[in-house]
């Protein structure tokens, strides 16, 4: 009788739709405990009382059940779609108990690691979070080093395996195929009608309601702010970094970006504008910018290799400008595209080429329309690869790629795009049709071709294809050299500047450390009708690309650009930027001050291209110096100071009236 008693206490087993509630109300029960840990474990920094915790809690649930709803809509759509005949069999049961056990155990992971990067961080999941899995070799092998990795997998495997069988009750449905019920049948499609207005209406700054950032970022869920993260791809600079009162921030940025030539043009405290005005002629040249995929300065002889990579690029070198210190922004192709694109330093978190609302953008390609010109993104491989079409055609350029390229043309392709040789021949057509239609050309040519796999055409250097980096090299210097001939017997070539400069290195920088020679890379001007050989060996950065190409052309302009024109800066005033996802560098004066998301500062001292071990103790003006340039570029970014004026993002009017 006793145990007739207690099984009439335990609940029936549910019907579908109910065994997906009861699932839902478990993720809310684990996030909302989440919660009140974190909440506990930093004690007396985030204050409690009745009208904190409502708020806490009461928005946490919002995210919460947002969260939980989107991760559990699989398992509506599982339960709805499998026959009900199935529901009675032992196998089904089966393969349901251990599907929902492995669900349970993801969660228990989830949570965990919120824990753990709580404890590092300070704060729920964010963009640091999505970075880890770009480095998953470090990220791993730190994690297994840091703590007991098995023993944990093995007590959540336990933990879920049992909940799962012990609670079977509660959270497995009713073998009863009448059980599965009319609701279960349209669970999916109701979840799915709420979630989608649900997604547009809550929005992840919903959590800021207080001036303590640990009780907004209690607020919020961290499955929810992970996947916010992943698309909106960036760290809130004051939030994270060490900064400056921002009326500061923007005045010392200021004063770093007037030049002789590039006036202020004082609208206001936060006006980073200036008018570049040279004073003579403009020329209005044909350009080809050429972003060379990977190609790290040491692989050139230039610059002590001896292996003859690049017998045509050091020619090149040979015969025109070479920039011997110029270093990379970051480590990815969409870093090296926001560089030479919109010439502003690497603003934590992804490239703004990958962000949203990204369109209208101050551009190179937005001062080169602005005058007349055709401006083209030219790339061998499909443009949505890293948001490149969206990006660029949103940003005065229109975008040229391998859907252009017909097959027969095509003498060698693999997963990046076509062979870098066809990719030319593409650009050589472009810049035929300008001319033939009586206008001026822009194009940025992305080359492919020295990435792996590494494969080309057979036969065209000394090395097989398919064999490793030194083919790649090798192979993009020799359809370059094959470029410049072909071009040179067209009539537009001798009023044509050509600049080759490369992306990123081939080695790219771990996710802490900012090895400097990682980001050390070459830039060619060539245009033998009009400028003569030279080698430049002041320090430079890769945003310095647009502004000092335009002043060779002696373009007059109103620039939003961060970067110097190298040949109109005073001698001392050289620095570098480069950066990970995460930590950000500035070289200036012998000196690589690291700013990082934990609120950290230190300066090392830079030798010979590279930054030395040993810390150093910097002034403070370089430190305020070197956080002014990236908290103002972020502020720029959100309050529209990187936008261009709308008549010159369409290409409607010069800038500044001249021409």
């Amino acid at each position: 009788m006793a145990w007739r008693a207690m099984q009439s206490c335990v609940p029936s087993r549910p019907a579908g739709w109910q065994t997906w509630l009861r699932w839902w109300g478990l993720f809310l029960l684990l996030s909302s405990a989440l919660r009140a840990l974190l909440w506990w474990r930093i004690g007396g920094q985030a204050p409690i009382s009745l009208g904190t915790a409502g708020q806490v809690m009461g928005r946490g649930l919002m995210f919460d059940a947002l969260a939980g709803a989107s991760l559990l809509w699989p398992l509506a759509l599982y339960l709805a779609l499998s026959p009900a005949a199935w529901w009675a069999r032992h196998g089904w049961r089966a393969l349901t108990a251990c599907g929902l056990a492995a669900w349970l155990m993801l969660m228990l992971f989830v949570c965990t690691a919120e824990w753990l990067f709580w404890e590092e961080f300070g704060t729920r999941f964010n963009f640091i979070a999505v970075d880890y899995l770009l480095y998953t070799h470090e990220v791993v092998g730190n994690i297994r080093e840091s703590y007991p990795v098995g023993k944990l997998l093995g007590l959540m495997a336990l933990v879920s395996v049992g909940a799962v069988w012990f609670g079977r009750r509660v959270l497995m449905p009713a073998a009863a195929t009448e059980a599965k019920g009319r609701l279960t049948w349209a669970l999916p499609v109701v979840i799915g009608m709420l979630l989608a207005p649900g997604h547009l209406a809550v929005r992840a700054d919903m959590k800021q309601h207080s001036d303590n950032r640990y009780l907004n970022d209690l607020s919020g869920d961290g499955v929810y702010e992970f996947f916010a993260a992943l698309r909106h791809n960036e760290l809130d600079f004051e939030h994270f970094y060490q900064s400056l009162p921002a009326e500061d921030a923007l005045a010392r940025l200021r004063r770093q970006l007037a030049t002789p030539h590039a006036r202020l043009r004082n609208r206001g405290t936060d006006d980073l504008t200036r008018l570049v005005d040279y004073g003579v002629p403009e020329r209005h040249l044909n350009v080809v910018l050429i972003s060379v995929e990977s190609l790290s300065a040491d692989f050139m002889a230039a610059f002590g290799n001896r292996d003859g990579l690049t017998p045509r690029l050091d020619q090149l070198a040979r015969e025109g400008l070479l920039f011997t210190r110029l270093y990379a922004t970051g480590t990815r192709t969409v870093r090296g595209l926001e560089a030479l694109s919109l010439a502003v330093p690497p603003t934590p978190g992804q490239s703004i080429v990958k962000r949203p609302h990204n369109e209208g953008l101050f551009s190179l390609g937005s001062v080169f329309r602005a005058k007349g010109y055709d401006t083209r993104y030219v790339y061998g491989g499909y443009g949505y690869f890293d948001n490149m079409n969206a990006f660029f055609s949103a940003n005065s350029y229109e975008v040229v790629d391998r859907l252009s390229i017909p097959a027969a043309a095509i003498h060698h392709e693999n997963i990046w795009g076509v062979a870098d040789e066809d990719l030319f021949t593409l650009a050589m057509q472009q810049a035929d049709a300008s001319y033939a239609k009586g206008r001026p050309s822009f194009m940025h040519v992305m080359t492919t071709s020295n990435h792996r796999p590494f494969t080309y055409p057979d036969g065209r250097i000394d090395i097989p294809s398919h064999t490793g980096r030194a083919g790649g090299v090798k192979y993009t210097d020799w359809a370059i050299g094959r470029f410049i001939d072909e071009a040179a017997k067209h009539p537009w070539f001798r009023d044509t500047v050509f600049v080759i400069v490369a992306d990123h290195c081939a080695a790219s920088a771990g996710k802490t450390d900012l090895p400097l020679e990682r980001y050390h890379i070459p830039a060619i001007v060539y245009a033998p009708a009009y400028i003569g050989p030279k080698q430049v060996d002041r320090l430079a950065s890769q945003i310095d690309i647009a502004p000092t190409l335009l002043g060779l052309l002696n373009f007059r302009y109103e620039s939003r650009f961060l970067g110097y024109d190298l040949f109109d800066l005073e001698p001392g005033r050289e620095r570098a930027f480069i950066s990970t996802y995460q930590d950000l560098g500035v070289v200036r004066d012998g000196v690589l001050v690291r700013l990082d998301p934990r609120g950290g500062v230190r300066s090392t001292r830079v030798a010979q291209g590279r930054a030395l071990p040993e810390p150093v103790s910097a002034p403070w003006d370089a430190v305020a110096d070197a956080i002014s340039w990236y908290q103002g570029a972020a502020w720029a970014y959100h309050h529209a100071g990187l936008k261009a004026d709308e008549r010159v993002a369409d290409g409607h009017a010069d800038p500044v009236g001249g021409g």
